[in-house]
Order: structure tokens, then sequence, then C-alpha cells
């Protein structure tokens, strides 16, 4: 059988094989992913390879299908020490800002681990918390708040839990913490800075009085700002308190009008719960030309893609032509559609 038959005759009998399991969502994607899989009998002849695939794909299929019942719901991401002890300041407001995001409507994740991480459990309590786990020989067992609950997910990998944290999350919170709390923090300022995550608020919570972040603030512009290793617009991306109450608002208003970002070809679309007004729209033409490429700010309806997928099609929105590098500058346009 010559090559295109061959190939041909292998997707036939993979779109057998999914009709045999009862077709269901994405067929197509899922028809790629085993062609993809069978492939690998030739490409991939290491097994500590394979496994690493093999392991990674069903972690991630329980953790979206798990994350799917509560895709309704905001949620924030807590991370912070595991070694912080519950008689420290910092634990008792991370205690605290759970509580209140959780009265906000918000559902919090965390590592599921000791410190901060049981905190935020305890505030918000196991009915609005998820836990994702990290299998480590030590520190990292499951706190006894969410020991047991069914939202706890326990990952093999650092890669496909921090994919997790940040897929799903509509905001961070981070509290003083060592070399795990600074990479993932650092990773969430990279994901947004680059464009691929969506942008939310990051809010970097010291105790009351405290230095910690204020000093890595100051390391950030005295090294990475000054040598012009960041932009200065970068710096919108995170926002610094000592104030659970202000951590909480920093993440509620970003929500005020605004809902969500969406790319469809060359526009970015901004979803929003009311719509600027004509005066409005023209001065974010006036405020922001310096990111727009192509098309000005225009108000849209859903666009054909957005009413394929059924992805909030009920509200009102704007584009633009976006120069998909100013995403700093994003931030602060969001601030202000905010303020309408």
């Amino acid at each position: 059988m010559d090559r295109p038959s061959a190939e041909n005759e292998l997707k036939r009998r993979i779109q057998e094989l999914v009709a045999l399991k009862g077709g269901g969502h994405n067929g197509d994607l899922v028809e790629d992913i085993i062609e993809t899989a069978l492939k690998l009998l030739q490409d991939v002849k290491d097994r500590g390879d394979v496994r690493v695939m093999q392991t990674a794909m069903r972690e991630l299929r329980y953790a979206f299908r798990l994350f799917a019942q509560y895709s309704g719901v905001r949620k924030v991401t807590i991370f912070g020490s595991a070694r912080t002890s519950a008689n420290q300041t910092e634990y008792q407001q991370a205690v605290e800002f759970a509580r209140k995001m959780a009265a906000s409507g918000f559902m919090v994740i965390t590592g599921a681990g000791p410190g901060i991480m049981q905190a935020g459990h305890e505030g918000a309590g196991p009915e609005k918390s998820f836990g994702v786990n990290i299998r480590l020989p030590w520190e990292q067992t499951p706190n006894p708040v969410m020991v047991h609950d069914k939202k706890l997910v326990t990952f093999k990998y650092f890669f496909t839990r921090k994919l997790i944290f940040i897929r799903h999350s509509d905001a961070i919170a981070l509290f003083p913490g060592g070399f795990g709390t600074l990479d993932e923090g650092y990773e969430a300022l990279t994901l947004m800075q680059t464009g691929k995550s969506q942008i939310m608020p990051l809010v970097l919570i010291d105790r009351p009085g405290g230095t910690y972040w204020k000093t890595w603030d100051k390391n950030v512009r005295e090294h990475l700002l000054r040598n012009e290793l960041v932009a200065p617009e970068d710096l919108y991306l995170y926002q610094i308190t000592d104030d659970a109450d202000e951590a909480v608002r920093c993440i509620t208003r970003f929500y005020r009008n605004f809902h969500s970002t969406r790319f469809v070809k060359e526009l970015l679309v901004i979803r929003l719960k009311h719509a600027p007004s004509p005066t409005a729209l023209e001065a974010l033409n006036e405020d922001f030309p310096d990111i727009v490429t192509g098309e000005r700010f225009r108000l849209v309806g859903a666009t054909p893609e957005e009413i394929e997928d059924n992805d909030f099609v009920e509200l009102p929105r704007i584009s633009f032509g976006f120069d998909r590098r100013s995403y700093g500058r994003l931030r602060k346009l969001i601030d202000l559609l905010n303020s309408f």
C-alpha cells in the first residue's frame, strides 16, 4: 500500500475507533491526538520520554474535566510559603483574604499543601476551594482541609500543575514565599507580558508594614527596569499592597466592567459588561494609539468565530488591531474600561 493510501486508511480506522467509543466533544482534535500518539511508536525510542507524555495527558484530562464543572465561577490562585506557620501574620492575612474573595463570589485555588496554601483553604472553605497538589518526597502532603475533597488533584510534574494554575485562574495573589512562590510569580508575569495567558490581576501581598514584595519590586526597578531588561509599562502587570482588603479590591475592580478577551484573526476583541459611549470610545483612540496596528477601537457585535463557539455572544464588545506586545499598556486600557 502506498503512503497516501496507508495514511487515509489510518485516518479511517481512527475515525472508526472514535465512533466505537461513542463519539463526543472535539472529535477532530481527538483524532489528531490519537494519530500523534501512534507516531511515537517510530519517533520516540526512550521509554521515559513516552512516559512523560502519557502521564501528562492523563493528569491534564482529569484536571480539565474537574475544572469544567466550575467554568462559570471566577477563581483566584493563592501562592505562598508552605513553611508559614498558623501563628504568623501572613497566615492569618491569607485566611482573611481567601474568606473575602469567597464572599465576593470567587473560588480559591492553592497548591493544597501546608502554610499559606492551607490558610487559603481555611479562609475560603472546602466547598469553594481547589487543591492542585504536587507529589514531593517532603513537605507537600495535602492539607487537612482538602485531603478528602473531590476537588483535589495531585500532579507528578510541575509543568502540568503550573498549566492548570494559570489556565483556570482569573486572578493571582502571592504572599511571601520561597523559590516556588517566586517561580510561580515570575512565570505568571512572563506569560502575561508575552501574551501567552489572559491578562488578569496579579497582587503581591506583604504583611502589614512588611517589605518582602517592596524589596522585590526595588530589585526589579533597579536592575531590570534601569537596564532596560523590561519596559516601564511591564510594571503595570502587578500591584503591591500590605492590606488584604485592598488586595480584594484590586481583583474585584478588574472585573467591574471587563469580562474577557479573545483574538479573532488580526483583531483583539474585548468583552465587557457595559458598552462604552461614543465619547469614551473616541477617548480610547486618542489615548492608546501606540498599541494599535490596523483597525482603531470600535464597538462590534459578536464575531462569526465567537458565535460558532457560543463564546459570550450576549456581551457587548469592542475590537481593535492590537500590536501583541504592549500588554502592560493593555492592562492600563482595561483599568480605564473599568472606570466607564
